[in-house]
């Protein structure tokens, strides 16, 4: 199949091979920098309007992250081709403790903005290229486990980072909460500087690599892009729906802010414990066994969410919607590494994170739009009928591109 990977150890020649022993190194700098991430999300808007931002613009400035890893995502792919996942990793963290200073000291919005925009575009280059790497070092079998768990250990600094903020900014006010995102990208920039390079040995491997253009090789993968491809739409948008909903349903029926982001704190830890199982099941039935139950769940769950109208409803359907995101830890990272050319994997996936970041941001303008002609509950469930479609597409493409399940067919054990 076109675009597929060829990474696939022959039969008794496989190494032995542990997360484990790469744990720290692999996982260590995206814990610490989704930590600080996480620290000043819950106060982007607040820094904003502390800047003399009015409401809408203060709200521009929060999308400005996602326009910035947007933005970045064929880039994103050429650098890493171009210098190598660790130095991009380190020039990303680097960027990242830079931008963050700036966030915390800018004297005006255009700083601010600016500094925002920033730290998604390094956020667009340091993901892909801690995803190239693990999807180069695990083997085939252990892919998807190695991959939910970057997506879960994303998760957990995310989860986190909002009580270290807190208590940076009782302490020492809003803009401190930059300072711990500081702090977190620079003790990831030591931890890839002092650590192991892992990305050395099969770095050196690849010399010949294809050095082609982004552009030249999503257009030899078109085909890969443009069936796999919507489905990452509706994987993606159905993410994104669900954290940009809730909190608008729940205002609409009448809960409190505190309310909510008690709500939202459940729904993270459902979701947040769900990663490595989802890895087990990719790698051992097919990628097909969470790509489609992901975006159904959480369809259905913005479906059900309209039907609440009291708090302790709510919650359940929030957990719910954890439960869809939680089970899906890793998948669009896991389906781009399964379809991406060996001999040209960053630029491949720049495309494929593209696909993802496009779906992040027309999923809540979809909402949005709807919202103009038609109530909130109509908008939310229209959503979340066109989540439910999106299952059926990658129900019939997944499996053509799924390597999982070529290997059980084929009698290997998966894993």
């Amino acid at each position: 199949m076109a675009g597929m990977s060829t990474r696939q150890d022959p039969p008794g020649t496989e190494a032995p091979f542990s997360l484990r022993a790469i744990a720290v190194p692999a996982f260590g700098p995206t814990v610490l920098a989704a930590l600080g991430q996480g620290a000043v999300l819950p106060v982007v808007a607040l820094r904003a309007r502390e800047l003399g931002a009015s409401v809408g613009v203060a709200a521009f400035m929060v999308g400005l992250v996602g326009i910035g890893q947007l933005c970045a995502a064929l880039p994103a792919g050429a650098v890493v081709s171009r210098i190598g996942e660790t130095r991009a990793l380190m020039a990303a963290a680097g960027v990242e403790a830079v931008a963050m200073v700036a966030g915390m000291l800018a004297p005006n919005l255009w700083v601010f903005a600016l500094a925002s925009f920033v730290v998604g575009t390094e956020s667009a280059v340091f993901n892909l290229a801690r995803q190239a790497y693990l999807t180069d070092a695990v083997p085939l079998a252990m892919r998807a486990r190695a991959l939910s768990t970057l997506g879960g250990v994303n998760r957990i600094g995310l989860f986190f980072g909002p009580f270290l903020g807190a208590g940076a900014v009782h302490l020492g006010g809003i803009a401190a909460a930059y300072a711990v995102a500081a702090c977190g990208a620079l003790a990831a920039l030591l931890l890839l500087a002092l650590g192991p390079d892992l990305t050395a040995h099969h770095e050196a491997a690849a010399v010949t690599r294809s050095g082609a253009s982004v552009w030249s090789v999503l257009r030899d993968h078109r085909r890969t892009l443009l069936t796999l491809g919507p489905g990452v739409l509706a994987i993606a948008g159905s993410r994104a729906c669900r954290t940009a909903v809730l909190p608008l349903w729940a205002q609409h029926i009448g809960i409190s802010a505190s309310q909510t982001a008690l709500v939202f704190g459940i729904a993270g830890a459902v979701d947040m414990l769900l990663f490595y199982p989802a890895g087990i099941v990719m790698d051992r039935f097919g990628r097909t066994w969470v790509a489609v139950p992901t975006v159904v769940v959480i369809g259905a769950g913005m479906v059900l969410l309209t039907l609440t109208h009291e708090i302790v409803p709510l919650t359940a359907v929030a957990m719910l919607l954890g439960l869809g995101n939680g089970i899906g830890s890793g998948i669009v990272m896991t389906l781009g590494a399964d379809a991406s050319p060996a001999e040209a994997r960053p630029q491949f996936l720049g495309g494929w994170r593209l696909f993802a970041d496009l779906g992040s941001a027309a999923g809540p303008m979809a909402v949005s739009a709807v919202t103009l002609v038609a109530p909130l509950a109509l908008a939310i469930a229209g959503v979340g009928v066109l989540s439910i479609l999106g299952g059926g597409w990658l129900a019939y493409w997944v499996p053509r591109f799924d390597p999982a399940s070529r290997l059980r067919d084929s009698g290997r054990p998966a894993g």
